[in-house]
């Protein structure tokens, strides 16, 4: 599972998105104090699940689905003579028990519509297994259930369009089980823990597709309109797991060895299907050489649905993606190593770790979604090196610092107020990269050998972290108690304080690190590399201490000392080193957060010779995204990096290889207001990238407010993007109520990340349009958003905001029914639950 807070804050980039990467849980009620308190144990396994057996169709005007269920258990050990089912928001029908051909009544009560206690008809022993038949509505629109700041909603099945009067919006049918909301859809025993082979029968309008996990193993029409398709699933997997997708969707069919590799996508997007998946055989192979694990299952698919509650979900042997990754030809000029990329390597490593071993509980969520999200790093080292997987990981450390509440958390996590809270940046980035600091301590050959331990002993199984450590510890013959303790069963991350003292009588180098967290001090392997007369030494070191000092001997002064020196260490850091130490570092060490700290110190200092050579130097980085950091960096009214940069802005603006560097060059150029450079704005303006696009559009509405207009105008055919966003601020500040239209449809119409990155120019429409009808239309759609993101915690005071400003405007413009009505949303978002 990708979570939805981690696609919100790349695309804002702001303090919004820092806001919207605070916890869960700081959007909770008074109580969650108390229900922190209570110890989660993994559920009693009272009965076991062995097959499930679904038949269901679907009623599109009611939003319903009717279900026929024939599921079998066995005791897991105690003999009983009952069984307790997970069923949500149901019409049950009927329980029978299945013997000899026939269906025998049971006795059953259905608590509070969301647990169904059935009476067996005897006591069974766990050498019995017995079969269950339930008869059964479904009403998923009529459920309520709470989601999380990872799945923003939680009934289960999910019905999109079914009306078809949104003429721009295909129907669809879909599902999503994780956590516990399998049990919306199918009575069952709804945790991670229980697995279970299943067989699902569809019965669909002919016209549609249908995807399931596994194989489909037939499809018969009906005579009448509908076609019912049935995939059977061999192999055992967790109930959260279960996924159906209904809809007009064309199928590419690519392949990996001899197992089936399908992409399933919308019609108008489906040409690109190769384009945006096609990598996917070559992740399957790379993630089962590390593993030493041949994929397990016998097909994988990946669907694109519209409207999804989260980012993707991992559903076995079939993916369900969100719309983000619908993308065109011109879309992907501008996605390099992206969200979209990354989500697909982060849900296809689940198929082993999730899905092949999935975790006993979700305490242990750690061993599904760490794994996850350290995939990522995995597939962009192996696939495009260093460079980007250091970005990766650095950008997934600091969501995990940018949350104040993330440091009181444990990894492994006994505690919680609810579920859904599991499903955080401690688990996702801090876990992720805690996965690293292993490998980088184990090596890699250690490292994958004790994945393959764990992988193999819990096959089909759940696992939890104690089982990760054992066998790594099996691989290597080294104790990781220590490193567990610390990082899975501990909170927080080390903040270090690092001077040096050069002794020049005794040629000896002093390094003093001090750990100044408030939490627990951290025992930590790590290389010191001592630059000195050309050469560079490691020194391979352990600090344990409160404050550590090391000394080494050294020929000569050293032109620097760096501290972890693979830059892999969870931390924050003092690094008190000098501006010339800075840049001999980056100019002489290796790897992209050496150079990547250099610029950050620079930043400030771009007055001083030392800086400015360090932020020009990167303007020409090898990788693309220093450059962009550098361009970001640039201090245009010093007049020695004005001069000295200028012609270099301008070479990138015009030839860098990457639209997203000429893209922040044309926005830095921009920003001179010198029309000069209109030229380059109108060549630019034509280019194939909507990156390049609106960024060129913004620099000319810089310049001149009127042809901004017109050209934004003309784009509203073909715009996506970084383009749409550009020209819904130029409407905003420049256009009028004939605007309108189009800024709320794109407005409107976007995932929850274009919603979010265009939500203040949206919003500024909104204050000026002349027409209240129009003001308040704009008003509904920032009031649904705020309610439906509170959730994450920052999301409610920000828009609450931004209607507080909206009122004020309104008021001005004597339009008091918009102004109340921009009082009432405020009202509304704030009193939300």
């Amino acid at each position: 599972m990708i979570k939805l807070k981690t696609l919100s804050a790349i695309v804002l980039g702001s303090a919004l998105a820092l806001s919207l990467n605070t916890s869960f849980a700081q959007g909770q009620g008074k109580d969650d104090s108390t229900l922190l308190k209570i110890y989660r144990a993994t559920p009693p396994k009272i009965n076991d699940l062995v097959h499930t057996k679904l038949a269901v169709s679907f009623d599109y005007k009611k939003c319903y689905m009717y279900g026929k269920e024939w599921v079998t258990l066995h005791p897991h050990f105690y003999p009983t003579d009952t069984l307790r089912l997970d069923a949500k928001g149901m019409d049950i029908k009927e329980v029978a028990l299945v013997k000899n051909g026939k269906n025998i009544p049971l006795k059953y009560k259905y608590d509070d519509s969301l647990s169904l206690a059935i009476q067996l008809d005897k006591v069974y022993h766990n050498n019995e297994s017995y079969t269950i038949y339930i008869g059964y509505t479904s009403k998923p629109n009529l459920l309520k259930a709470r989601g999380s700041a990872a799945i923003n909603d939680a009934k289960g099945l999910y019905f999109i369009n079914p009306d078809g009067k949104d003429k721009d919006k295909p129907i669809q049918v879909w599902t999503q089980g994780e956590t516990e909301s399998s049990s919306a859809w199918f009575p069952t025993i709804d945790k991670p823990e229980q697995k279970t082979t299943d067989e699902i029968s569809m019965t669909v309008p002919s016209k549609y597709v249908t995807l399931s996990n596994g194989r489909l193993a037939s499809q018969k029409e009906n005579g009448n309109g509908t076609r019912t398709d049935t995939w059977v699933m061999d192999l055992p997997q967790s109930p959260y797991l279960f996924m159906m997708a209904v809809g007009d969707f064309k199928i590419y069919h690519d392949h990996w060895r001899n197992k089936p590799v399908d992409y399933y996508m919308e019609p108008k997007y489906a040409a690109n299907a190769k384009a945006i998946f096609g990598l996917t055989p070559e992740m399957i192979e790379f993630y089962s050489k590390i593993t030493g694990i041949d994929y397990p299952w016998n097909k994988y698919a990946q669907i694109v649905v519209r409207d999804y509650v989260s980012g993707a979900m991992e559903n076995t042997t079939a993916t369900l993606h969100g719309e983000f990754e619908n993308q065109t030809k011109r879309q992907l000029l501008d996605a390099y190593y992206d969200f979209a990329a990354s989500t697909i390597a982060h849900e296809l490593f689940h198929q082993w770790f999730g899905d092949y071993v999935t975790c006993e509980s979700w305490s242990n969520l750690t061993v599904n979604e760490s794994f996850a999200n350290f995939s990522e790093t995995l597939w962009a080292e192996h696939k495009y090196g260093p460079d980007v997987a250091a970005d990766q990981n650095h950008q997934d450390m600091m969501a995990y610092l940018g949350d104040p509440e993330a440091a009181t958390k444990d990894l492994v996590r006994f505690h919680y107020a609810d579920k859904e809270d599991v499903f955080d940046d401690v688990t996702y980035q801090k876990g992720g990269r805690i996965l690293g600091m292993l490998r980088n301590y184990l090596g890699n050959d250690a490292f994958y050998k004790g994945l393959n331990i764990y992988l193999k002993t819990n096959a089909f199984k759940n696992g939890e972290a104690q089982q990760l450590r054992l066998a790594l510890e099996e691989a290597s013959g080294r104790d990781l108690n220590w490193f567990f303790n610390e990082w899975y069963y501990g909170a927080g991350h080390p903040i270090f304080d690092i001077s040096y003292k050069w002794d020049e009588a005794a040629k000896k180098e002093t390094v003093y690190i001090a750990q100044n967290q408030k939490w627990q001090i951290f025992k930590i392997p790590m290389a010191i590399d001592v630059y000195a007369g050309g050469k560079k030494e490691r020194h391979k070191v352990w600090i344990d201490g409160k404050a550590d000092t090391l000394t080494f001997d050294v020929a000569s002064k050293p032109d620097l000392v760096n501290v972890d020196g693979d830059k892999i260490i969870l931390c924050q850091k003092k690094d008190n080193k000098t501006l010339d130490e800075f840049a001999f570092q980056y100019a002489n060490a290796p790897l992209y957060m050496d150079r990547f700290e250099a610029i950050d110190a620079a930043q400030s200092k771009q007055s001083e010779k030392a800086g400015q050579k360090i932020i020009l130097s990167a303007l020409n980085d090898k990788y693309y995204g220093l450059r962009i950091k550098a361009i970001k960096a640039l201090k245009m009214n010093n007049n020695d990096i004005h001069d000295a940069a200028l012609p270099i802005l301008t070479k990138l603006a015009k030839t860098d290889g990457n639209t997203l560097v000429r893209a922040a060059a044309l926005t830095a150029l921009g920003k001179l207001k010198d029309p000069a450079y209109m030229d380059l704005y109108k060549q630019a303006i034509n280019s194939q990238s909507y990156a390049i696009q609106g960024a060129a559009l913004t620099a000319i509405n810089q310049l001149d407010t009127a042809q901004a207009l017109q050209l934004a105008l003309g784009f509203k055919k073909d715009n996506m993007a970084q383009l749409t966003q550009a020209m819904i601020a130029v409407f905003a500040a420049n256009g009028s109520d004939a605007s309108w239209d189009f800024v709320n449809h794109k407005f409107t119409d976007a995932d929850v990340n274009g919603k979010f990155g265009m939500i203040r120019s949206y919003c500024s429409m909104v204050s000026k349009v002349k027409s209240p009808a129009y003001a308040q239309q704009g008003i509904a759609e920032i009031k649904k958003l705020g309610i439906k993101y509170k959730i994450f915690g920052g999301v409610g005071p920000f828009i609450v905001g931004q209607l507080n400003n909206i009122k004020e405007a309104r008021a001005k413009m004597n339009d008091d029914a918009s102004a109340r009505a921009a009082a009432d949303a405020a009202k509304e978002v704030n009193d939300a639950k």
